[in-house]
Order: structure tokens, then C-alpha cells, then sequence
């Protein structure tokens, strides 16, 4: 679409938005009608050969320069020049390289889409033409996808901005990979006045133009641990003159699974890997220690500070029935659970039917991997979701944290799509009530 088509484009959709807004109860049922149209006329405008080419650019200028987390320097200083090249305001910094951005009035109701940042310390053996151009650091997870999202939705919104009815805020969150980057976004304050807030993954298993989410528990909540286990150490051949922690650390990772397998009830589903174990250099040699870690994940807050009680129990305890010492290190912050809000799901329904079908909106089954989205659900209101890139004819995708992992990018018009629609119907469905001023020429007849 030309830019002469564009602004035709959103010439329409300004009539559209104040039809929607001057409608008085009595035209409710053409005021639903026309809420409906609003997805659809987003996911048309995201489709535009002009937005898509551009959102894609964005995205792959950020895939050849990964960051990792707290690190996303010039991934900021790119969203921040294309904020000012649509004259969006914006707050920066916060939580080192993290930013939000603001579209509309400036006045309630408030609400907020997020776009993490980072990526992974992983090399891309993906070969292609806008592969990571940082040796050992690659967008693995989708992240670069989801800024690109972000801003196409601060495209759609910024060129109605005279027609929306309350504030939306632009989130583009640091360090979601382990780093906790949106307690620190919390902590500074971002959600001040926000009612509700919204995010979005890509998803390789679910098909294009489809989402899956769920209302309640979606992801898991997560903490690390590692552990010291000392013992003394000795030759190979002479075992009985040392103190053995590689054996200490073994009954230890045996003793460990059994706190979900006999300890957890079968129905409240619960996680503890030990993915980490260190010791020793030499074939014939006893080390005088081992460092073992991992992590625990379970979908209660309960379950999960229980797992956290018995970790170390276990770990300690166990290394002492093998005359061994072992002290255990939980790594700050643990994630909590990221739960849907059940009103927010409802909301979501709507928007996500009206825009794709509702045959296209998928229930899921909760996942064990964790979020750090869940920090601001345990604020305000928030709802998660996952955008399907699936293609068959595009060949196999593999998951995030693979370092083969790839993006379909005809998905970016749908997230941008939706970020854009959940906050304009938002903030339509969300007005302040008006109380009506008193007739005064009434009450003076009455008198």
C-alpha cells in the first residue's frame, strides 16, 4: 500500500473509532458491530505490504545484533529512534535498558502491551542471510519477533492517537531470560495507573493465524539452585582415606526425585532437574568437592515454596549421611507462577474471535517453562498468550532455546494485530462512568 492509501486507510478508521465512541445505549447493537470491525481493520492495516516489509526490517536488524540480558543497549537506542521517527514519548531509562513508551491522551483508563528484549547466550547454526552477526549470543526465543510486534502496534495506534480514549503504554521489557528484568520494571514503577496489562510469545507448535492460551495458571513458576558439596579428596586407589563428595552428590540427585515422585501430589504438577554437576579433572583422583544445580517449578505458590524447603533438606542432610558438608545457593529472583486473569480471558476471547474466528482461538494445557510476565500479573490484572508461526510449507520449526530456532515472519502482522486491538478495546470498554449533571430547568418545574 502506497502512503497515499495509508493515510486513506486510517482516514477510515478515524471515522470508525468516533462512530464507536459518540454512539448513544440506544444504538448498542450497532456499537458492537462496529467494536467488531476494529481487530479486523487492525490485522488488515498489519498486513499492509508497507508495515509488514517494515516490521521485518526492524526484526531482523535486531536478530544480526543480539544482547543479552541488562546488556540491550543498541537494541534500546533502536526502538527509541523509531519511536521518534513516529513522535511516540517515551520514559527511559528504566531497569538499565528497559523503556515504555505512550500513545493517547495521557489520562485514564490506562493499560499496557510488553515486548521482552533479550536474547540467549547460544550460537545460531541456523545459516542464513541475517544470521547473528555476535559470536555465542542469537535471539533463540522469539524476542526479537516480539519488539518488532510491539512497535508494529505502536505504528497502527500512533496514527489514531487522536481517537483513543485513555493511554496505552508501549513496555520493552530487558532480561526476561532468567535475569527477572520485569521485577526491576516493576520496581521502577512502570504500572503506576495501569488497570491491566498484555503479552504476547510466539508459539512453533500452534499454526499461523491461530493463538492457544488458557485462563488461570499458564506457566510455572521457576527457581535455580546450586549447591556445594565438600568432602576430602584423595587418590582413586586408596578411597577409604577420603571423604568422597562425587558419591555424596549422587545419592543427593537420586534423593532429589523423590520429592515428586513420592512426596508431590500426583495432581498438583511439579518439577526438580538437576541439569548442572561439576567435579574433578583427573581420571585417578578423588576432588575434594562437587557443584551440582538445577531447577524446581510448580504451578502453587505452596508447592512451590515447599520444593524450595526440601531442596535443601535433602542436599544437606544427604551429603552429611555421606560425612560430607554442602552448603545450597537459591538464585534471586525466583518467577513466580504467571497466571490469566479470568475476567482478562473473557476480554481476550472476544478480541482474538472477532479478529481471527473463534475457531482459531486453541485452549492449552499449562507449561512448566516459566516467565518472568508474571511479576506484573501479581500487581494488576495480566493476560499471556502465544501466537501460532507454523507452516507446513515452510518445513519443520524447532523450539525456543534451539540454536536452529527460526521465526515465520508472516507472524508479525498478527501480533501486532492484536497487541493493537486489545488495547484500543480496552480502553473503549473501560471508560470512567459519567454521572449526569441534574436538569436544572427540570428541578425549577418541579419547584
Amino acid at each position: 500500500m502506497g502512503s497515499l492509501g495509508w493515510e486513506r486507510s486510517f482516514m477510515g478508521w478515524g471515522v470508525l473509532l468516533a462512530f464507536v465512541l459518540i454512539l448513544k445505549p440506544a444504538g448498542a447493537s450497532t456499537h458492537e458491530s462496529s467494536a467488531v470491525e476494529i481487530p479486523r481493520k487492525f490485522l488488515e492495516d498489519a498486513k499492509s505490504k508497507e508495515v509488514r516489509d517494515w516490521m521485518v526490517a526492524v526484526r531482523r536488524r535486531i536478530h544480526e545484533n543480539p544482547e543479552l540480558g541488562f546488556e540491550e543497549f543498541e537494541t534500546s537506542k533502536l526502538i527509541r529512534a523509531e519511536l521518534d521517527d513516529m513522535g511516540i514519548p517515551y520514559r527511559h531509562p528504566i531497569a538499565t535498558t528497559g523503556l515504555v513508551g505512550f500513545i493517547g491522551t495521557g489520562k485514564p483508563p490506562f493499560v499496557a502491551i510488553r515486548a521482552d528484549m533479550d536474547a540467549l547466550p547460544m550460537q545460531e547454526l541456523l545459516e542464513w542471510e541475517h544470521k547473528s552477526r555476535i559470536p555465542g549470543k542469537m535471539h533463540a526465543c522469539g524476542h526479537d519477533a516480539h519488539v518488532a510486534m510491539l512497535l508494529g502496534a505502536a505504528k497502527l495506534l500512533q496514527q489514531k492517537r487522536e481517537t483513543l480514549q485513555g493511554t496505552v503504554a508501549l513496555v520493552f521489557q530487558p532480561a526476561e531470560e532468567g535475569g527477572g528484568g520485569a521485577k526491576k520494571m516493576v520496581e521502577a514503577g512502570i504500572l503506576e495507573n495501569v488497570e491491566a496489562i498484555f503479552g504476547i510469545h510466539v508459539s512453533f507448535q500452534a499454526p499461523i493465524g491461530t493463538v492457544t492460551t488458557r485462563p488461570g495458571p499458564l506457566l510455572a513458576g521457576n527457581g535455580f539452585f546450586e549447591a556445594v558439596i565438600s568432602g576430602k579428596g584423595g587418590h582413586a586407589a586408596i578411597p577409604h582415606h577420603t571423604i568422597d563428595p562425587i558419591v555424596a552428590a549422587s545419592n543427593v540427585i537420586l534423593s532429589l526425585q523423590h520429592l515428586v515422585s513420592r512426596e508431590a501430589d500426583p495432581l498438583d504438577s511439579q518439577v526438580v532437574t538437576v541439569s548442572k554437576f561439576n567435579g574433578g579433572g583427573a581420571l585417578n583422583v578423588i576432588p575434594d568437592s562437587v557443584t551440582i544445580g538445577g531447577t524446581f517449578r510448580a504451578f502453587s505458590k505452596e508447592s512451590f515454596t515447599h520444593l524450595k524447603q526440601r531442596i535443601e533438606q535433602v542436599i544437606t542432610l544427604q551429603a552429611k549421611v555421606q560425612r560430607c558438608n554442602a552448603t545450597v545457593n537459591f538464585k534471586e529472583p525466583f518467577f513466580p507462577v504467571t497466571v490469566n486473569n479470568e475476567d482478562l480471558h473473557k476480554f481476550f476471547l472476544d478480541v482474538g474471535s472477532d479478529m481471527l474466528g473463534s475457531e482459531s482461538i486453541n485452549s492449552m494445557q499449562p507449561l512448566m517453562g516459566a516467565e518472568d510476565f508474571s511479576f506484573y500479573g501479581e500487581e494488576i490484572p495480566g493476560y499471556f498468550f502465544f501466537v501460532g508461526m507454523k507452516n507446513e510449507t515452510q518445513g519443520q520449526f524447532q523450539p525456543g532455546h534451539s540454536p536452529y530456532f527460526r521465526v515465520n515472519e508472516d507472524v508479525l502482522p498478527y501480533g501486532a494485530a492484536l497487541h493493537a486491538s486489545l488495547a484500543v478495546r480496552y480502553l473503549l470498554e473501560h471508560q470512567p462512568e459519567v454521572t449526569s449533571p441534574v436538569n436544572s430547568s427540570n428541578s425549577h418545574d418541579e419547584l
